[in-house]
């Protein structure tokens, strides 16, 4: 192991299987309806935001997987300057910086500009798929997690 390597905690889905199980079965239904493209766009924020390695490399993988570029998957942690970004996406993208840091709370204007770019049951989706991608960040920020590995 290089001096570098940070050494994965535990096996979490070994571990603890049911609860495991249980996250994916609210990814499932958290997904469902989420265009492909946004649905990787709000996990790779949310795991950026979070400095979840792990995250961030499964889904710039299922990113491109799905169709999004390379340009854009870089963009994706400036996205506020980038203009790659449609409008709807930067309302999504924005949503989940502020429900990801939920500390700082959710801002009306942000939550406000989603409404008007997602109807009532996207919305809701949208903030499941954040919520628990926010549950993968922190079940493997904290087992360590390494990129790479299943």
């Amino acid at each position: 192991m290089s001096i570098f390597q940070v050494p994965e905690r535990m096996n979490f889905s070994a571990v603890a299987p049911k609860v495991f199980k249980a996250v994916l079965a609210l990814d499932a239904a958290a997904r469902d309806g989420i265009d492909p493209v946004l649905l990787e766009l709000v996990q790779i924020r949310a795991s950026q935001v979070n400095r979840c390695a792990y995250c961030i490399d499964y889904h710039t993988s299922d990113a491109r997987k799905a169709g999004e570029t390379e340009e854009r998957i870089h963009q994706l942690s400036a996205w506020e300057e980038s203009s790659l970004f449609t409008v709807r996406e930067r309302a999504a993208v924005a949503l989940t910086e502020a429900v990801t840091r939920l500390p700082e709370g959710v801002p009306d204007a942000v939550y406000e500009e989603a409404a008007k770019h997602f109807a009532e049951k996207e919305l809701a989706q949208l903030i499941a798929l954040i919520f628990t991608t926010n549950a993968w960040n922190r079940m493997n920020v904290a087992t360590r997690k390494t990129p790479g590995t299943e």
